[in-house]
């Protein structure tokens, strides 16, 4: 199982940015293989890890540690896809931010979750306010390879709204999970809000008046066109996957930390228990075989393809301890996985 990818229209937007910075990224591309060609096929797409450590080569050659702020701010709707062709030409904010969401999926899939609208807070009892909060799940833990992808995606989302209602003033705050980095002065150069750090999610907050704000863009017959090729487009992807892998993808966002449970996994697929225990078994498959089969493909993953320490790899695939992840492991794979680490 991958960890996940997403289009190449998001090496648009990291281009972009180093060209806003004065650079030219020629070489940057080259070492990562990304052609010309590729990055114009509508069908090319990138895995997350290569995404990240193309940023963090960004980072490092541009020496801007908030390159993903910048990344937000040149932004454009028509860089997200159907989802941001759709946002665009919707009817006001909440319908731009729903459909934003909705339809995120065919242009970015990423194994530890999706981003939510108008839901609970993840982790957060505190329910009481549901309208206008656009999340971004926890990519913990954080290092120097992936701030600046939540930098981005928040500062993108920030700019999208602030560009379709042509009004600066539509966001309450904006909050991070992380602490304050070094950079956190460049924050309220980006945002015109109040900016948080340390919070229990990564999200922002519309002011509930702004919601319904026309966007300027608005136009519901390219909108209604546009939303029935992208449901087309999100049908065939469901249709793409047997029972086996949507329980699976299930799985993966619920791992940190936890050992979901068939109960919990089947509540996310808005199933019964017993019909996802029943379909399972009609594959040959059962909820445990196939929570050990997505350990053991994420495991190699992140061996593979991130830096990440063994403590960090356990954590999040829902081990109790590394010692216990690393018994897994061996007896998945025959062998330790530093051990794996280092002959591949």
């Amino acid at each position: 199982m991958k960890l996940g990818d997403l289009s190449v229209s998001y090496i648009s937007i990291v281009l972009k940015a180093m060209h806003e910075l004065g650079y030219n990224a020629d070489d940057i591309l080259k070492k990562f293989l990304l052609s010309k060609e590729s990055l114009s096929s509508p069908d090319a797409r990138v895995s997350i890890a290569k995404f990240m450590r193309l940023g963090h080569a960004c980072i490092c050659k541009s020496n801007t540690p908030w390159f993903g702020l910048l990344m937000g701010k040149v932004t454009s709707p028509n860089q997200l896809g159907f989802a941001g062709l759709i946002a665009d030409s919707s009817n006001n904010i909440e319908q731009a931010c729903h459909n934003l969401i909705t339809y995120e999926v065919l242009n970015k899939y990423n194994i530890r979750g999706q981003s939510r609208f108008n839901e609970p807070l993840v982790g957060d009892k505190q329910v009481s306010t549901l309208r206008g909060i656009m999340q971004f799940y926890s990519i913990a833990p954080y290092n120097d390879y992936n701030y600046f992808v939540v930098d981005s995606i928040i500062a993108g989302w920030y700019q999208i709204i602030t560009s379709l209602c042509e009004r600066n003033d539509a966001i309450e705050k904006v909050c991070f999970e992380f602490p304050a980095p070094k950079y956190e002065k460049k924050y309220q150069e980006y945002f015109n809000c109040q900016v948080l750090f340390s919070q229990s999610n990564n999200y922002l907050v519309i002011k509930e008046k702004a919601l319904s704000w026309p966007c300027k863009n608005s136009c519901s017959s390219t909108n209604t066109l546009l939303k029935r090729y992208a449901d087309d487009e999100l049908n065939k992807f469901q249709l793409g996957l047997n029972f086996q892998e949507k329980v699976s993808r299930a799985i993966g966002p619920l791992l940190n930390g936890t050992t979901p449970t068939l109960e919990r996994v089947a509540e996310q697929l808005n199933i019964p228990p017993w019909t996802v225990r029943r379909k399972l078994i009609d594959d040959g498959s059962s909820y445990q075989q196939t929570l050990n089969i997505t350990r053991k493909e994420l495991a190699i993953s992140y061996i593979c393809n991130t830096s990440l320490t063994l403590g960090e790899i356990a954590y999040l695939l829902g081990f109790g301890s590394p010692t216990a992840f690393q018994r897994a492991f061996k007896r998945w794979t025959g062998v330790a996985p530093g051990q794996f680490r280092q002959l591949n």
